[in-house]
């Protein structure tokens, strides 16, 4: 798909994916690279626009991460986010030196609206700073365009060359009119038309996989989840009976999951495809037996899953391609260029060297998750399969902390199953994200009908996002999460304590682990 491209540059900020992420409901393609990415590179993608994110060094200290001066001389606009307006500042020629006042949270801004960046701006509003150098000195052939009570550069532009900066990060949803600010950057100043739609992508996936296949026999790594089952159906519309769905129930998945991914994909469900369901509970866990490092469990998860596929495929005979649902965050998240690792997924960092396959396909690669339910939804597959909540590659095997056996993902089952149920009675699951019951590797004293128990604690997760990159944990009715805990002491063998995670994301992650 010919698309116009916006990129954005990492140097270390938690907010990178966020960027991207609003950048596209903008309707502009964009995609984060790393910092050290060559101007050579820059100028073969020829994206419309160039943003720098935020970061936590400071740009003055000699190990910071830097991008070459020459970047501004390409004509191609430029905004700088945080630390990415400090460095614009920094290499120009500004001064970048220590605030006396750290600014952190929601902040008054004033804007000067004459400038193309705040167009249709109020002139007073609300943004979201978390800084502790300020741009002392604009660069020659700057001005100022924001300040704050306590930053007197908020923001500041070279129109002419059309590279801007802001102090504040507008792509978070505190900065009120964060949204209409970069949109501003997009159509005002970038020239962007807004041509990245799903219906076109749907459309151009379909017949990009046509053409690669061709004649090819796929298999497909299915988990019955939102990502790989919009994948499956993506090929399935592509090349029909060439695909193969291998649906491995490894042990780890919610209660009664392996029987409902049997009736949608199997012989009796709506899709042209072939499907292959594996039992393979056994094998996983006696791999996981005595693991309790997280990484460790992804990898080995990871790593057992391709050679289940690699054993099914040599019984289907000559296999040319796998087909995985890995969407951006997983790629991002796994590690981006010199981007912190946040957590290895399955179906990115978690594979081994060596995979039995011609190549991998990955439709999703480049989609969020909810642009990958509004392909779903293009697809025309069932609404109730298209919002079911995520559930990671790992499985349950990361929403058990420490070793895995059969009887703690028997009792994580049982307690997610009730909390689930508890949760759709009380109308919750229309109103919270993702849910779920978790493990804790803690056992405590009890004492349930006059005698002592020692028994875990199990993790109730309630969570409030639009994007799954930023998350809220949800306030839950005490009456809710009371007749779920007493359901779960009650019912779940082994259990006989519950607690609620009200973490958000950042700090933690969704996940438990």
């Amino acid at each position: 798909m010919d698309k116009e491209l916006v990129i954005v540059l990492d140097f270390g900020g938690q907010y990178n994916q966020l960027i991207a992420r609003r950048v596209r409901e903008c309707n502009v393609y964009c995609e984060v690279h790393p910092h050290t990415l060559s101007l050579d590179k820059i100028k073969e993608m020829a994206p419309k626009g160039i943003i720098f994110t935020g970061g936590p060094a400071s740009v003055y200290a000699e190990e910071s991460p830097k991008c070459s001066k020459e970047i501004f001389d390409l004509g191609i606009p430029v905004l700088g986010i945080c630390y990415g307006s400090q460095l614009m500042s920094h290499l120009l020629g500004g001064k970048v030196t220590t605030a006396n006042v750290r600014e952190y949270g929601k902040t008054t801004i004033y804007v000067d609206d004459s400038s193309l960046l705040f167009k249709g701006v109020s002139k007073e509003t609300i943004c979201w700073m978390s800084h502790t150098d300020y741009i002392e000195k604009v660069p020659e052939g700057f001005r100022v365009t924001s300040h704050s009570d306590a930053c007197p550069t908020a923001a500041m532009e070279n129109a002419e060359r059309k590279l801007y900066a802001t102090q504040f990060h507008p792509e978070v949803m505190h900065t009120v009119e964060g949204t209409k600010m970069l949109s501003n950057f997009l159509y005002n100043v970038c020239g962007c038309k807004g041509d990245w739609k799903m219906d076109s992508f749907v459309e151009s996936s379909i017949k990009s996989i046509r053409e690669k296949v061709g004649n090819g026999k796929v298999l497909c790594a299915l988990s019955g989840g939102v990502d790989s089952s919009v994948a499956a159906v993506l090929l399935s519309k592509a090349i029909g009976k060439q695909l193969t769905c291998v649906f491995v129930d490894q042990g780890l998945l919610r209660k009664n999951e392996g029987d409902e991914v049997e009736a949608v994909f199997g012989p009796n469900g709506p899709y042209d495809l072939n499907f292959i369901r594996v039992n393979a509970q056994e094998r996983f866990y006696e791999k996981l037996k005595g693991v309790t490092e997280p990484e460790a469990k992804r990898k080995i998860i990871g790593e057992e899953f391709i050679r289940v596929f690699e054993e099914e495929a040599k019984k289907i005979g000559a296999v040319d391609y796998l087909v995985q649902g890995t969407i951006y965050p997983d790629v991002i998240e796994s590690g981006l260029g010199k981007s912190a690792v946040i957590k290895s997924h399955h179906n990115v960092g978690g594979l081994p060297d060596c995979v039995d396959f011609k190549e991998i396909i990955e439709p999703l690669r480049m989609l969020f998750k909810d642009e990958v339910r509004k392909a779903g939804l293009e697809l025309g597959i069932p609404e109730y399969l298209v919002f079911r909540q995520p559930f990671p590659g790992p499985g349950l095997g990361i929403r058990i902390i420490g070793e895995v056996t059969a009887e703690k993902v028997r009792i994580v089952q049982d307690a997610d199953a009730i909390y689930r149920e508890e949760v759709a009675k009380a109308g919750w699951d229309k109103k919270i994200n993702q849910y779920f019951a978790a493990l804790t590797n803690m056992r405590s004293v009890g004492c349930m009908g006059d005698e002592r128990t020692y028994d875990y604690a199990v993790v109730l997760r309630a969570v409030t996002t639009t994007d799954f990159m930023t998350a809220e944990s949800a306030e839950l009715p005490w009456e809710l999460l009371g007749k779920v805990t007493s359901r779960i002491v009650n019912e779940v063998k082994g259990v006989n304590r519950v607690l609620y995670d009200c973490t958000g994301k950042p700090p933690a992650t969704i996940e438990m682990e």
